[in-house]
């Protein structure tokens, strides 16, 4: 299978062990992915919160490179993929914008592609392929699946998984040999649009997050978002001063951990750029 690879900002900067741990688990599987030449900001979260129209110019002109390549479109980060969506909805559904579009920004876009989440990709392999290529189980390992809130939402457009109990993070956890825990907080928001400007109840949000987990009996995350990863990593500090709470979890990439068990170098999976040290954790897999 080969696909239009759009990494977005995230992935080329502040989640570079996302776009690492992603490259290596998709050469793994025989996913094939070229980059878009020339992709820009998807206008993820300023664009979409002030302007309705740059909201949809912005993934719409990605798209249409994506298209110009003859190639199904894969975005790593939930927040890439919500924008791209949104943009794909208006081109199959609205052709009285499009041509808007095309005459203000000369954007030609046909809505001939698909757009996909790498979960999504990912999640159409067997429980029995994902097996076959693990060489180091990852038993010990006890992990919430985090979903968070754009990657499945809103339904009609991501049309991906069920919204409110999703399972396809799960199913691939459980076939890496993880025991994945049940818990309620697998789509919350972890307030990450509001990082900078209402950081307290981003702290908050956060915290329950993680103490939902914790009371659920997991010893680590699994997300699929770097907005995501990106706050419960960083915030546990935070989460400490303000709460005297020490949780110490990490919050992993679905990547990384697939990558773990398939037995590939750590350098490649960028384990070491997670700020909640992941050693405690991994020195339990494969002691139960």
């Amino acid at each position: 299978m080969k696909y239009a690879y759009y990494p977005g900002c995230s992935l080329h900067s502040t989640a570079n062990e996302y776009d690492l741990s992603t490259q290596a688990v998709c050469k793994t599987l025989g996913i094939e992915l070229e980059e878009i030449p020339d992709w820009n900001c998807c206008g993820a979260t300023s664009a979409h919160s002030l302007n309705h129209e740059l909201a949809i110019a912005l993934p719409l002109r990605n798209l249409a490179k994506a298209e110009e390549m003859g190639l199904d479109i894969v975005a790593p980060c939930a927040a890439c993929f919500s924008r791209l969506k949104h943009a794909d909805m208006v081109a199959k559904t609205d052709p009285e914008r499009m041509h808007t579009f095309s005459e203000k920004f000369g954007i030609h876009y046909s809505g001939k592609i698909n757009v996909y989440s790498l979960l999504q990709v990912i999640s159409q392999y067997s429980e029995e392929e994902i097996k076959s290529h693990v060489k180091r189980g990852l038993s010990g390992l006890k992990i919430a699946a985090y979903y968070g809130c754009l990657l499945l939402r809103p339904p009609k457009v991501a049309a991906f998984d069920d919204p409110e109990n999703p399972v396809s993070m799960d199913r691939i956890l459980a076939a890496l040999g993880a025991e994945v825990v049940d818990w309620p907080y697998k789509n919350e928001c972890c307030g990450a649009s509001l990082s900078i400007s209402k950081s307290d109840i981003v702290v908050k949000l956060t915290r329950d997050i993680l103490s939902m987990a914790k009371r659920a009996g997991a010893n680590c995350i699994s997300t699929a978002c770097p907005l995501c990863q990106g706050n419960l990593d960083m915030r546990q500090p935070d989460i400490q001063r303000n709460y005297g709470e020490n949780y110490e979890m990490p919050i992993f990439y679905f990547t990384q951990l697939m990558g773990l068990a398939f037995g590939l170098w750590e350098g490649n999976l960028g384990l070491k750029k997670l700020m909640v040290s992941p050693d405690a954790v991994l020195s339990e897999i494969g002691t139960e």
